[in-house]
């Protein structure tokens, strides 16, 4: 099990699932920046909404090395995080392999070498170092002007309104980034948070859609074929619990439109800078940024019946918009004058 994620930006995760501490570290950071331990911890804390009933503390990470000054160093930046997750208990049942929890196919991965319940669960109990990483990188990008954000879209059959992915402002994505429950339409986010109150009682889960956008990402950022804009977003929104699917400005539905339809006619700005009237193709063309929105839009299906949790979508949204921070840094290290 690879628990290394390598670009130009490398993310890579240690411990297990029933450690008491897991850790990342972080290598390619450039020297030089700033980065505040608070906003680190603000970010972490939107992983514990109050409006789901089962909010809790997280403790703030310990930086480890790559950090002086609140400057990063050049260093790999390491950080330890307590498991809030964490299960010690010898008497858990791993000789049934339940094949919806992933115990049966981690089995025959590790050839019956692990405990299965507990490495079913990695991907669950390493999304907390994913966005210690997602923070730092997000306030690199934020000193740059690019800003990431996202709503929850749908849980079960309830839609949210969706974002003006033609006309969208920094203040339209940081409106949503500090909610509790992050939504657009706050009387669509009671109904959601009624349904997700009347599955917990009655055992059942829901899953549903988070849609993330990055503003202010300049064209010509990524590069096309193997280490493109959207091959490194897919790969990194892919190690996330329970997703089932990924896709860029109008994604699927692409597929029912006539070409007329989908081509975004383009037109020069009074600045000189070349943009479209539509975003179908969700600011990407070929692996690199147009100037326009980075839409993206990734689909969870429902927890395992009997989990702490019946719904994670609030939280997967912090996931995803981890996920992309990491991409696009990554991808902003190769851009001219970024540094």
């Amino acid at each position: 099990m690879s628990l290394i994620w390598n670009n130009k930006i490398s993310v890579s995760y240690f411990g297990e699932a029933h450690d008491s501490v897991i850790g990342v570290t972080i290598n390619g950071i450039p020297e030089g920046e700033y980065i505040s331990s608070e906003k680190i911890t603000g970010f972490l804390s939107r992983l514990s909404p109050k409006s789901l009933g089962t909010a809790k503390k997280l403790p703030s990470p310990r930086i480890m090395s790559g950090l002086m000054n609140e400057r990063t160093t050049g260093a790999p930046l390491c950080a330890i995080l307590q498991n809030t997750k964490v299960q010690l208990s010898s008497d858990e049942n791993t000789e049934s392999l339940r094949f919806g929890h992933g115990d049966y196919t981690g089995t025959v991965c590790c050839r019956g070498y692990c405990d299965a319940e507990r490495k079913s669960r990695s991907a669950e109990i390493f999304t907390t170092p994913l966005c210690f990483a997602g923070a730092v990188c997000g306030q690199i990008l934020e000193r740059r002007g690019i800003y990431t954000g996202g709503h929850i879209a749908r849980i079960h059959n309830i839609k949210d309104n969706p974002f003006d992915t033609v006309r969208l402002s920094r203040d339209a994505v940081l409106s949503v980034r500090f909610k509790d429950l992050p939504v657009i339409n706050d009387r669509i986010g009671w109904t959601m948070l009624e349904n997700i109150s009347m599955a917990r009682e009655s055992g059942e889960s829901l899953g549903g859609i988070v849609e993330c956008v990055s503003v202010n990402v300049p064209s010509g950022v990524g590069s096309p074929i193997f280490n493109g804009l959207t091959n490194c977003i897919s790969q990194l929104l892919f190690t996330l619990p329970d997703i089932t699917g990924v896709e860029f400005g109008d994604g699927f539905s692409a597929a029912e439109m006539p070409g007329s339809q989908y081509a975004d006619i383009s037109y020069i700005t009074e600045q000189g800078y070349s943009m479209t009237k539509t975003n179908s193709h969700g600011g990407m063309i070929n692996g690199i940024s147009s100037g326009m929105p980075i839409t993206v839009k990734a689909a969870f299906k429902p927890p395992k019946i009997g989990s702490s949790e019946c719904c994670t979508i609030p939280q997967a949204v912090i996931y995803a918009e981890s996920a992309i921070n990491i991409a696009l840094l990554t991808a902003m290290l190769d851009y001219p004058n970024f540094c």
